[in-house]
């Protein structure tokens, strides 16, 4: 019997959701209300992508395991493969990190543009996925028991029931999973928030001539301090091009004119990303967004789940960007519906359930790396700190701080913060004493830069000579 399933949304989620069917269904539809790009450039009704992206490594070996091939075409196409440990400068709430000699952690940053363009070419060319733009998912068909397609109504044309084996929704933040699940008597799905009321803005400058290989460079925000955060970022991305992000918590969100971004680059808790692109041609205006807070629907403590129905991505949880988590959670969720589906087929009784709890555990993951610091800002609106968020933050501090003088501890901590590891991780014994005897070597009083490196960064710098003098 011929076996098919629908993916609801053509964003990265749904179309590695449609990767992880095709090689088990005969056909798969994926819907998208948009019409989407054909070819590297901003879509309607992703705000964020107009923002820094970076697939971590446990995220991109999820892509390279559901699109194989795709990871070389994103590096011939022009993205960066980055050691987190010898090619970022990185200013954590608690000082500089060192760059060491260990080549590994390695992120991939592009646009998120050529990221979904290009899984969404390879995708595309598998036998069997078809894609319908401009058709908007309405309701599900089934029951609580079991979902057997789902109604879409296409643009200018009348509704119609698209029958399936397996619907996922992968539909982004604005999925309609739980009015859709209450329709069929599925209530009471617990929602979590934390809401720092963060503030995006990005804005993309050509990379000055001579700066071609200046590492990426991030000043974190500092969440301990009863103030509201600042952070910035300078990645590049294809192309020959920064991509620089701003943000800012309630109460200190970036501006959206030219000035006052470059002064809030150099308002930072250190000024090296407004020095950086003070010199620094733009090419673009400034791109604002406010869709940046924490929101998790746990589907899987639903009491009742109904075969047939998966939600994956942005649909689950939406994660502050700032951490870099939403693509590789994705990517991660389509694997375990890979391997599930693998093993079983995509109408075996249980699956779904056991896909929804499987993604769960990298949901889980990420939002617990990212809410730990998010709670902390003033003003946040959601989850508040409880004596265990005293407990993990009193640990999590003291090992950043060990990091800065520990390679040890700096590879531990990739190792979780990039997806590749759980937080028991971090539990070791060796762990736990490097984080009672605090760092090895003395902090470091600037950013970790090599002398061409500096070089560069001194010829960049447009800004008045006595403010760079106090931060050299």
């Amino acid at each position: 019997m011929p076996r098919s399933a629908v993916v609801i949304g053509a964003g990265l989620a749904g179309m590695l959701a449609a990767a992880a069917l095709a090689p088990v269904a005969d056909t798969v539809t994926v819907l998208d209300r948009d019409t989407l790009p054909d070819e590297p450039r901003p879509r309607k009704g992703l705000p964020q992508g107009r923002h820094a992206h970076i697939l971590l490594p446990g995220g991109a070996r999820a892509v390279e395991a559901l699109v194989p091939g795709v990871h070389g075409r994103l590096l011939a196409a022009g993205a960066h493969h980055i050691s987190m440990t010898s090619g970022m400068v990185l200013f954590t709430s608690d000082g500089w990190l060192r760059r060491w000699r260990h080549d590994g952690h390695r992120l991939t940053t592009c646009s998120r543009d050529l990221i979904d363009h290009t899984v969404r070419a390879a995708v595309l060319a598998r036998p069997g996925v078809i894609l319908r733009e401009r058709t908007q998912a309405v309701r599900l068909l089934g029951t609580a028991r079991r979902v057997t397609g789902v109604r879409v109504a296409p643009d200018g044309g009348p509704e119609e029931d698209l029958h399936a084996d397996l619907v996922v929704d992968a539909s982004g933040r604005g999925s309609r999973a739980v009015h859709w699940l209450a329709a069929l008597g599925i209530t009471g799905i617990p929602e979590d928030v934390v809401d720092s009321g963060l503030v995006n803005a990005s804005r993309i400058y050509r990379v000055p001539d001579g700066a071609e290989r200046f590492p990426l460079t991030t000043v974190h925000a500092d969440p301990y301090g009863g103030r509201p955060g600042t952070c910035g970022t300078v990645v590049p991305i294809e192309g020959g091009r920064w991509m620089v992000s701003l943000c800012g918590t309630r109460g200190a969100e970036p501006p959206a004119d030219p000035d006052g971004f470059l002064k809030y680059a150099l308002d930072l808790r250190h000024p090296v990303v407004g020095r950086l692109v003070s010199g620094a041609e733009p090419l673009t205006d400034v791109a604002l967004s406010r869709s940046t807070r924490n929101g998790r629907r746990r589907f899987e403590k639903s009491r009742l789940w109904p075969d047939g129905l998966v939600v994956l991505g942005d649909a689950v949880a939406t994660f502050n960007p700032v951490y870099g988590q939403g693509m590789s959670v994705a990517a991660l969720g389509a694997q375990a519906l890979a391997d599930e589906v693998r093993a079983a087929g995509p109408a075996a009784p249980g699956l779904a359930r056991r896909v929804q709890r499987a993604a769960a555990r990298w949901v889980e993951a990420a939002w617990a790396l990212s809410t730990a610091q998010d709670i902390w800002f003033p003003d946040v609106r959601g989850k508040r700190p409880a004596l265990a968020d005293h407990l993990v933050t009193g640990y999590a501090r003291r090992l950043t701080r060990a990091a800065t003088g520990s390679y040890r501890v700096t590879a531990a901590m990739a190792d979780v913060t990039n997806l590749t590891a759980g937080a028991t991780r971090l539990l070791r014994p060796s762990l736990l004493l490097a984080a009672l005897a605090g760092p090895a070597l003395p902090p470091l009083a600037g950013p970790p830069l090599t002398p061409a490196e500096r070089a560069v960064l001194d010829r960049l710098d447009r800004t008045a000579p006595e403010r760079s003098a106090v931060h050299r």
